[in-house]
Parts: structure tokens; sequence; C-alpha cells
């Protein structure tokens, strides 16, 4: 969540994060909607270069897995 390293209100300022939001592109594997253990919405979601993959994340990086292979055949 980019806000613990913008957002000196926020809970989560200051800690440690993964610069995720400044990748060209992002995937984000998530079960579902709901806010994570710190209770709050996480910025990155909602950036242009993120994209949402809901679902188990060893089902849904195994079926992007098997696209990507049938792309390069």
């Amino acid at each position: 969540n980019p806000v613990a390293r913008t957002d000196k209100s926020s809970p989560i300022y200051g800690m440690p994060i993964l610069n995720a939001d400044m990748a060209q592109n992002v995937i984000v594997v998530k079960r579902g909607k709901g806010a994570g253990y710190s209770g709050i919405e996480n910025a990155l979601f909602y950036k242009d270069n993120c994209r949402m993959l809901y679902g188990s994340a060893q089902e849904a990086i195994g079926e992007v897995i098997q696209h990507v292979k049938a792309l390069e055949a």
C-alpha cells in the first residue's frame, strides 16, 4: 500500500513496503474485495497500472501460466 510511504496520518505510515506502485504493470491476486489485515483500503488497487485477479492465488497463477504457455505455442 503506497499510503505507507506518502500519508503521515495513516496507521501504516512508515511500514516497509514493496514499491509495486512504481512498476509498469502490477497484477494483484486476492481472494475477495474485503479489506486486508490493516483494515484500510489499498491505494495500489485503484492505480491505472494495477489489475486485480480474484481467486485462489495458486489456481489463478496456474491459469495465467497456462495462457502464457498457449501464446508461446
